[in-house]
């Protein structure tokens, strides 16, 4: 059975700028090794421990190799303990943020990538 989940791919124009988005504004790590002469794997993940990562590819690269690929924006939620803290960080790195919502069930809001994908960071006590 499944133990966890492993990788979960977005979709970018620019494998660099993505890069410097995920390290320089959301303090993750990068790891990427050559997959042929002008193709990179680039992960990104929170910090060494993580076992989930992002996988970063190209979006016309894909398509080239699968003009059948949905490439679309991610629906993806990332988590914190300090949701006040890191909406602050968020904005001071330049990062574009949605309002902070604080619902009856918990404070979330929601950011874009360097290509605009959405994002919801959402607080886990």
């Amino acid at each position: 059975m499944v133990n966890y989940i492993a990788k979960v791919t977005i979709y970018v124009k620019n494998q660099e700028e993505a890069k410097l988005f995920w390290t320089e504004k959301m303090g993750f790590v990068c790891h990427e090794q050559p997959m042929g002469p002008h193709i990179k794997w680039m992960e990104v993940r929170p910090n060494e421990g993580e076992k989930t990562s992002f996988v970063i590819y190209e979006r016309d690269l894909m398509l080239k190799q699968n003009p059948q690929a949905n490439v679309s924006h991610p629906n993806i939620i990332l988590s914190t303990t300090e949701i006040e803290a890191t909406y602050k960080k968020m904005q001071d790195k330049g990062v574009t943020v949605g309002p902070l919502q604080v619902m009856p069930y918990g404070k979330m809001f929601s950011f874009e990538d360097q290509d605009g994908n959405k994002y919801l960071l959402r607080e886990d006590k």
